[in-house]
């Protein structure tokens, strides 16, 4: 082991104790974050409507405040972006991290706190790198530079000192300076909206850098690394970069995209998953064997699991803390944070595959949705955007439901919308455009995948047969009363089982 190598894991040393400590001591842990986030929202707006008091348990906590979701958390956040202050969290909130919307809005807009960023976002960005030295003590990732994919928006002001943006141009923004040592490309580059240009500058700015270590989401990545390569003529991302070694990847299910990514790396790479998102980071995968993400207790959160029968009710009975979970256990987090999130459900279910420490791996949304590529495509959305496109083209629809294409070596994901007309359009291609262009304007990030056709293409559009769904739903013995084919689905097995039965 090289010198460097043991200063960092000597430096390491304090966190890895702490560590091995979440791995046995959660619930204390969880129950001390609790004590410190009902302190500091006593002094809020919200926290005086909810009766936050200082040394307040959970059970008190549990009772007084209910669980929400966006559209709950959406009057805060207007008083907020007005310049109002300790509106959910002590102080002024400087960022908003914008992300894909809900039902009543194209877009959201969470606040990123100055504690969520330094104890939460930044913190889990250095327990990655510690998690990694751990795994991998031999490890030459640090002599190089960690190439980082992260969204295209920059900044926005909207007054008040606030700014609005993506996760990750917030990230850049307040990095430290020293970073860029480490990180490429530089912040100009990241920053670049124009999608296309980015390629290019980032391409040519990591020609002959020494790139160790990806970071990004896996859909995003594979476009760039395919055309770094054809612009370099390799056959190989290791003999652009033969130091290589690591990819830390999070944001969508990196399943359909493990082999693609053995392929272009076959001199090996390493994998690490995270589950990072606007409203806090919450898991990290510390062993490489296992799918598990171990949830890290001491970022500022409270996480709270509750059973999917519950889903949307304000005081669910069966919501439990750390302590109470199961594993082999779907559940829908929900979290309490210092962003300023109170009991916030967060719309993704969770299973844990263990206890002490515990690890959870994503299962799934609340909702019905296709997240294949970070579009979070919701069903508000495809119903919105159907009714559009029936309404353009004079087209009545029965039934519908759609799934993802996803990207191989040669073509790029799209989404298979297979339809069954009770009237059909004129044109079936009016309709399939009209499909396509309204769902990017009721998703930004279905919008921001479908720009230029880069990572997601055109929608394809299937025609089913009359009486496919009710085929289906009877070889099911699912006829009659509440039962219907689910509109989406993150995975192909429903559509290729129609598709089957189609022919």
């Amino acid at each position: 082991m090289s010198l460097i190598n043991k200063l960092i894991l000597s430096a390491y040393a304090g966190r890895y104790r702490q560590f091995d400590r979440m791995a046995t001591d959660g619930p204390a842990i969880q129950s001390n974050q609790l004590d410190a986030l009902i302190r500091q929202g006593s002094k809020t707006k919200i926290g005086a409507e909810m009766g936050l008091r200082p040394g307040m348990g959970y059970s008190d906590f549990n009772r007084q405040v209910p669980v929400g979701d966006y559209e709950t958390l959406r009057p805060y956040v207007e008083r907020i972006l007005e310049g109002e202050t300790d509106v959910t969290w002590p102080g002024r909130v400087r960022w908003f991290a914008k992300s894909s919307g809900t039902s009543g809005s194209k877009s959201k807009f969470i606040p990123v706190t100055d504690d969520i960023l330094a104890h939460g976002h930044m913190r889990g960005n250095h327990d990655v790198i510690a998690t990694y030295f751990r795994q991998h003590p031999d490890n030459k990732v640090w002599r190089g530079k960690c190439l980082t994919l992260g969204g295209s928006k920059k900044l926005t002001s909207v007054g008040s000192g606030i700014q609005t943006g993506d996760l990750s141009a917030i990230m850049i923004g307040n990095a430290p300076a020293w970073s860029g040592l480490f990180r490429s490309p530089k912040k100009s580059i990241a920053l670049i909206a124009g999608w296309e240009e980015k390629l290019e500058k980032i391409t040519r700015a990591t020609a002959g850098q020494n790139i160790t270590s990806l970071a990004g989401v896996p859909s995003w990545f594979l476009v760039l690394l395919k055309y770094i390569m054809e612009k370099q003529g390799a056959k190989t991302i290791q003999e652009v970069w033969p130091n290589l070694e690591l990819f830390i990847h999070g944001g969508i299910n990196f399943g359909p995209y493990r082999e693609q990514y053995k392929a272009l790396a076959p001199g090996g790479i390493n994998f690490l998953e995270t589950y990072n998102a606007s409203e806090g980071f919450f898991a990290l995968q510390d062993d490489p064997a296992d799918a598990g993400m171990k949830l890290m207790l001491d970022y500022g959160v409270f996480f709270e699991f509750v059973p999917l029968d519950e889903v949307g009710q304000a005081h669910p009975a069966g919501i439990v803390p750390l302590e109470g979970v199961a594993t082999g256990v779907d559940y829908a987090m929900v979290i309490t944070t210092n962003g300023g999130l109170w009991r916030y459900m967060i719309g993704d279910t969770v299973r844990f595959t263990q206890t002490k420490p515990w690890k959870i791996v994503i299962s799934g949304r609340t909702k019905l949705y296709i997240n294949a590529f970070g579009e979070e495509l919701m069903i508000s959305n495809a119903e919105a955007a159907m009714s559009r496109a029936c309404q353009e083209t004079g087209a009545v629809v029965k039934e519908y439901t759609a799934a993802p294409v996803f990207m191989d070596q040669h073509t790029r994901g799209c989404h298979e919308w297979l339809v069954e007309f009770d009237k059909q359009p004129s044109s079936l291609e009016a309709f399939r455009t009209a499909l396509d262009t309204a769902l990017q304007s009721v998703n930004s990030d279905y919008e921001a995948k479908r720009y230029k056709d880069i990572t997601l293409a055109p929608l394809r559009l299937t025609v089913a047969k009359e009486g496919l769904f009710d085929c289906w739903l009877s070889a099911h013995d699912k006829m009659g009363g509440q039962n219907k084919v689910p509109r989406l689905h993150n995975d192909r097995k429903l559509i290729d089982e129609l598709l089957e039965l189609n022919h």
